[in-house]
């Protein structure tokens, strides 16, 4: 029976960020800085982490919303969350460098006229 070996990989590890928790929470290319809390009504609860990867650096968030044993709040209540979470997710997207908005906005075919 020939036995068989396992290819390694390897990876470059990224150099750890200012704001990195330089803990368990960092991985090899993944840094992740410690939680951020925020408290809501009835046991309502918001956490959030910033994630930097070789490639992208990203906000992790995780919430915990107590909603009503009636299935018909429920519904409702998940239907508002998600609505909301829609909604936060365009205003964090509308915050860009204005380099960003210019490169993004340029649309030279609309920009030429027509010849006469």
């Amino acid at each position: 029976m020939a036995a068989s070996t396992m290819a390694q990989l390897h990876r470059r590890p990224t150099e750890h960020t200012g704001w990195c928790a330089r803990d368990h929470r960092c991985g090899l290319n993944v840094h992740t800085s410690p939680d951020m809390y925020t408290d809501g009504p009835l046991g309502a609860r918001g956490v959030l982490n910033r994630v930097h990867t070789e490639t992208s650096d990203y906000a992790e968030i995780r919430i915990r919303i107590p909603i009503n044993a009636r299935e018909s709040i429920a519904r409702k209540q998940l239907g508002v969350a998600l609505h909301l979470i829609r909604e936060l997710l365009y205003a964090v997207a509308a915050v860009r460098p204005p380099a960003l908005d210019h490169a993004r906005n340029q649309r030279p075919a609309l920009d030429r006229r027509p010849a006469a």
